[in-house]
C-alpha cells in the first residue's frame, strides 16, 4: 500500500507531536480514513521529507510525529518558467496540476486579450489560493518536495517586460521553428502560451519584439491544456530529466 505524502506549511520537528493543518487533517482522517499507527510522509517545502506515523485521529483533528528527516533530490536540473494564459473552468487547474507533475520551476498566470475570466481583486485572491492548493496536491502526488513558485497573475505587458536570461519562448501555431529543436541554455525557458483562443497576431508580435522566439508543436493545434502539457514534455526529455 502506497504511504500517503502530506503538505505541512511548518518547520516539522523530530520526535515531538504535533497537529496537522485543518485541510490535511481534514484528508487523513475522512478522504483517506488512515487510523492511528499508519505511516505517512511529511514535506513542508525545504527539499527534504519526513518520515511521520499518526498517533491520534479524532475528526479534523489529526496528530503527528516525524522521526527522520530524507534529503531527497527529486527537482529537474532545467529551469522552466511557464507563463500560461488564464483559461476558464478546469483547464487552468489541468494546466497548474500536469506542469507541477512534469517538473515546472515557476508558473505565472497571464492576463491576455482572449481572456475570458475577468475578476475582481477579492475574487482573484480566492482564485490564486485555490490554484495554490491545486500546485500542492501534485507535489503530494508526484513526490516532489519543492513547491514550484506560483505567481500572482500579471498582465501581458508586465509579463513580456520582465528580464530574464532564460531562453524566452512564445508558443505560435504556423511558426517555423518547431520547439524540439531548441539549442540548451543552462538558465532555462521561459514559456509563454496563450488561453483558449491562442494568443492574438498583435500579441504574438508584441512578444517577438521583446525578445521571444515563436516555436510551434507541428501542423495540428492543440488545446490550451494540451499545449502546455506537450511543451514542457518536450523541454524535459531534450534538457531535462526525462
Amino acid at each position: 500500500m502506497r504511504i500517503p505524502r502530506v503538505y505541512y506549511p511548518n518547520p516539522i520537528p523530530l520526535e515531538q507531536e504535533f497537529e496537522l493543518t485543518e485541510d490535511a487533517g481534514h484528508h487523513i482522517a475522512t478522504v483517506l480514513r488512515i487510523k492511528p499507527n499508519r505511516p505517512i510522509v511529511l514535506f513542508n517545502g525545504d527539499g527534504n521529507e519526513y518520515s511521520a506515523q499518526v498517533i491520534s485521529v479524532q475528526r479534523k483533528k489529526v496528530i503527528v510525529e516525524a522521526d527522520a528527516c530524507l534529503s531527497l533530490a527529486k527537482e529537474s536540473p532545467l529551469h522552466l518558467h511557464l507563463g500560461q494564459g488564464v483559461s476558464k473552468g478546469d483547464r487552468m487547474d489541468t494546466v497548474l496540476q500536469k506542469s507541477v507533475e512534469l517538473g515546472v520551476s515557476e508558473i505565472t498566470p497571464v492576463i491576455t486579450e482572449r481572456c475570458t475570466v475577468k475578476l475582481d481583486e477579492s475574487r482573484w485572491e480566492k482564485k490564486i489560493q485555490q490554484w495554490q492548493k491545486i500546485v500542492i496536491g501534485a507535489c503530494e502526488q508526484s513526490g516532489r518536495n519543492i513547491i514550484p513558485k506560483l505567481n500572482a497573475p500579471v498582465s501581458l505587458n508586465t509579463w513580456l517586460s520582465s528580464s530574464t536570461n532564460t531562453t524566452r519562448l512564445v508558443l505560435a501555431p504556423g511558426a517555423e521553428q518547431p520547439l524540439a529543436r531548441q539549442p540548451y541554455n543552462a538558465q532555462g525557458f521561459r514559456l509563454l502560451i496563450g488561453p483558449e483562443g491562442g494568443l492574438s497576431d498583435t500579441e504574438i508580435h508584441q512578444a517577438n519584439e521583446n525578445g521571444y522566439q515563436s516555436v510551434s508543436l507541428g501542423p495540428r493545434i492543440l488545446r490550451t491544456e494540451t499545449a502546455a502539457i506537450t511543451s514542457l514534455s518536450i523541454l524535459q526529455a531534450q534538457h531535462g530529466d526525462f
